[in-house]
């Protein structure tokens, strides 16, 4: 009897979906969206191995309604914290001195991140970004997909009960609106520039001025609110404080430079040249936070006649980030655009807050802003705004930025005015060719912080770094750089225009949809290429042999040392073009080979050098001596991976990781970089650095006081927990230069690495051959839902630990035929 009712619902299934199978034209009249007879949004759900939906509506705001409702099944914790966010209401449920999970910004206090949201939902941002038509602001679609995720997830509240510890019976789980749903889209497309000064912009006030004490009332904020940035907020009445050039710059490198390490992504594309059939190729490993609320989440989305696509999304979205439909795959890396940039204002010398422009003074906007407590009294703190944008103390934890009485700096965030993401995800989704791809980035140029590698079925590839950037260019930041600019803008691509003239302001492209960017004529971009890469490191080799040159120092630098990754990801698809005749099964390899570039540059003469050791021992940061003589045995045998299984391994790691934070780059190798042969060079390890011995005494002492053998297998002590058992977890962090990277939590207490951070999260292979569908293996790492109730929690998970993949479902007949294959129709009552 079960049988037959699993036959029937399949039928039945099978029956609507050749129904829905209709052109638009013959599915919808007239063109006009087909809504259920009843009235309300409705979707079916068809769930397929590991719990992946396949939502199928008839409309934008069906398909966003089915993605809502699914995404909360499996998320709902997650979503409503990060809701709960944009509505700024963290310190009304978790505190003010919490810190929030970083996932929406920088902010270091749930006080700082709600003064913040508050603001911009005080001031009708996002409000005014809908209303806007489109090109410039969000289409039609977009906006109905985003209407109806809002009342999917509302559906889903109401119609189901809660079983996620994390927020069961929790009050701040509460039903949203579409302008949540889009506040949460501008927080993520902000990330780059508000999002990663939230700190300052809400720390920033002006100097007392002790004549009259007037400003007294604006007094200094408690800390949670002044985070990171309070001492370079609170300014002097003596314009005492300005910034340190070389120390600016230095502290706006790094800043830049954490956004690869806390977030990142491997990304190829072959071309028909470089494969077996002829057709494209893409391989796909986004590096994403493993919680929160910037985990992907997975699914299959189809409206009949007019979108059919998969892949992953990034929580909270109603499109899909990363994935492939029929003809064309693609995926994004974090890119080296600076997404902001400075100015400089000349203050007023009666009055803090104004500024002068052309000699003419313009007064600051204040913006009050209360925020309600848990346990205590709301509170009110002033932000300050320009023409530029907000007033800000400093960037990230280093970059102090003062506010004196004759100087103030304003960032200018052009996302700020961006919320076109979900429809540039709409244009890859519904494209058929690398050209569209390219033809949907330059119409929507929707883009905050990525790159773009495509492939397609007719064996076409393509990079692009088109990205939301302040128009910046070189020759503008020659004319209106301040003596603080003309030293962080060649160093970081960091700009600091000089506040005070008209003629500064930064103009707009003829092509751009938006004032104050690139258009999409400016970007850097390559097209069927044999094969198009990109780490993280900046546009310039994307294909080696075809170096990128010619663009802004606000895209990212050329001829500068390449990352470990970036190198070790350029030798292997060089090498995998080389031979040619490249299927999926190749992109698999490639994902799970855990080759170390670390290691194959360095790890036997380090073996070498400990084994010259005098007595085998060597001297500890303490002062100790270690007998080093195992260690020296271990690294010569090691394999150079970081498999599982690997031996030696782990005290690579312990001691590269301690070797390259005690020994500047530049003094760490023989041979030094040269733009000749960006590639091989820098190479042959200097283990006459005073930092070597005490690296390797270090690294050998820790693993013995932990009680880890020098040779245990990686996977015994890097792995993740999940459901009381553990789960080895191969890869490698940033600095061994892995393709599978991996930022383990080192707690040796517990047995090594026991959580992972950040790293490989959406992977997908994806090729064609020449059938309706294409051939794709995907996995996501960290499976699909946060509830450690659900059946979904780690089911994926331990396929990644075994480095075995998800055969994609993207057909009806593969669908349908899934063993797995439950039906959900889902509706609002």
């Amino acid at each position: 009897m079960r049988i037959r009712l699993r036959r029937l619902a399949v039928t039945a299934v099978a029956l609507f979906t050749a129904t829905a199978a209709l052109p638009a034209a013959a599915a919808a009249p007239g063109g006009r969206e087909d809504r259920p007879a009843h009235g309300g949004l409705s979707a079916v759900i068809r769930y397929t191995e590991y719990g992946i939906p396949h939502i199928v509506g008839h409309s934008w705001a069906g398909l966003g309604f089915g993605t809502g409702w699914a995404q909360a099944a499996e998320q709902v914790c997650v979503l409503a914290d990060g809701f709960v966010t944009v509505r700024g209401e963290r310190s009304r449920y978790f505190g003010p001195d919490a810190a929030p999970d970083g996932s929406l910004s920088s902010a270091a206090t749930n006080l700082s991140s709600d003064l913040y949201f508050r603001g911009v939902r005080d001031a009708g941002t996002v409000e005014k970004l809908l209303a806007r038509p489109a090109p410039e602001g969000p289409s039609r679609a977009s906006k109905e997909l985003m209407r109806g995720y809002a009342a999917g997830f509302n559906a889903w509240l109401r119609q189901n009960r809660i079983t996620d510890p994390g927020c069961a019976g929790a009050a701040w789980v509460r039903p949203v609106t579409t302008l949540d749903v889009a506040a949460r889209a501008h927080a993520l497309a902000v990330l780059g520039g508000q999002g990663r000064a939230v700190d300052g912009i809400t720390a920033a006030r002006p100097p007392v001025r002790p004549a009259t004490g007037s400003d007294a009332a604006s007094g200094p904020a408690p800390g949670p609110a002044s985070g990171s940035a309070s001492g370079a907020a609170s300014g002097s009445a003596s314009g005492a404080g300005v910034p340190d050039a070389e120390d600016t710059a230095r502290a706006a490198r790094d800043l830049f430079a954490a956004q690869e390490s806390g977030m990142g992504s491997n990304a190829v594309a072959f071309s028909g040249a470089t494969t077996a059939n002829g057709r494209g190729l893409l391989l796909g490993n986004p590096h994403y936070p493993w919680q929160g609320g910037r985990r992907f989440w997975q699914s299959q989305q189809t409206i009949p006649g007019r979108l059919n696509v998969a892949g992953g999304s990034l929580l909270g979205s109603a499109t899909v980030s990363i994935g492939h439909n029929a003809h064309v795959a693609w995926s994004h890396t974090v890119a080296t655009g600076v997404t902001l940039n400075l100015h400089q204002l000349a203050l007023d010398p009666a009055d803090p807050t104004v500024y002068l422009v052309d000699g003419r003074p313009e007064r600051m906007t204040k913006r009050t802003v209360t925020v309600a407590v848990r346990d205590g009294a709301p509170v009110t703190r002033t932000q300050w705004w320009t023409r530029y944008g907000p007033v800000v103390g400093g960037l990230g934890s280093g970059l102090s930025l003062p506010w004196t009485t004759t100087t103030a700096y304003a960032l200018n965030d052009p996302n700020a005015a961006n919320l076109r993401a979900s429809d540039t995800a709409l244009g890859f989704s519904t494209a058929r060719s690398t050209d569209d791809v390219l033809d949907a980035l330059r119409g929507t140029q929707g883009l905050p912080w990525v790159n773009t590698i495509a492939a397609d079925a007719a064996g076409h590839t393509l990079f692009t770094q088109s990205q939301v950037l302040p128009r910046i260019t070189d020759d503008l930041a020659r004319r209106c750089s301040t003596a603080l600019g003309k030293v962080t803008y060649p160093s970081s691509g960091v700009a600091v225009l000089d506040g005070s003239r008209g003629d500064c302001a930064l103009g707009r492209d003829a092509d751009a949809v938006q004032a104050g960017i690139f258009g999409p004529a400016r970007m850097p971009t390559l097209t069927d290429a044999p094969y198009a890469e990109n780490s993280n490191n900046s546009a310039w080799l994307a294909n080696a042999d075809r170096p990128l040159t010619g663009y802004e120092r606000v895209f990212g630098d050329i001829g500068t040392p390449r990352s470990l990754r970036t190198r070790g990801a350029l030798a292997d698809v060089a090498a995998m073009a080389g031979r040619g005749e490249l299927t999926v099964r190749d992109l698999q390899r490639q994902q799970f080979a855990n080759r170390v570039p670390a290691g194959d540059l360095a790890a036997a003469d380090a073996a070498r050098a400990c084994a010259g050791l005098p007595g085998g021992t060597a001297t500890s940061g303490t002062g100790d001596p270690v007998d080093v003589r195992e260690a020296c045995d271990v690294l010569a045998a090691w394999d150079r991976t970081v498999d599982t299984g690997s031996r030696g391994a782990l005290l690579f790691d312990r001691f590269w990781r301690r070797l390259t934070a005690s020994v500047p780059a530049d003094r760490l190798w023989k041979v030094p970089f040269s733009p000749a042969d960006p590639v091989r060079t820098p190479h042959t390890l200097n283990t006459a650095a005073p930092g070597f011995a005490t690296a390797l005494a270090d690294a050998v002492a820790e693993l013995r006081a932990a009680g880890i053998p020098l040779d245990a297998p990686l996977g015994a002590h890097q792995f993740v927990v999940r459901g009381g058992a553990r789960v080895p977890v191969s890869g490698g962090t940033e600095s061994l230069g892995v393709w599978n990277k991996i930022e383990p939590v080192w707690d040796p207490a517990r047995g090594g690495y026991r959580e992972v951070t950040t790293g490989s999260s959406y992977l997908q292979a994806v090729g064609w051959d020449g059938g309706r569908c294409p051939v794709a293996r995907t996995l996501l790492a960290y499976s699909q839902s946060s509830n450690p109730n659900s059946p979904h929690h780690a089911d994926q998970t331990r396929l990644f630990s075994g480095e075995r993949w998800v055969t994609s479902r993207f057909c009806e007949k593969d669908i349908l035929s899934s063993p797995a294959l439950r039906i959900v129709r889902v509706r609002e009552r």
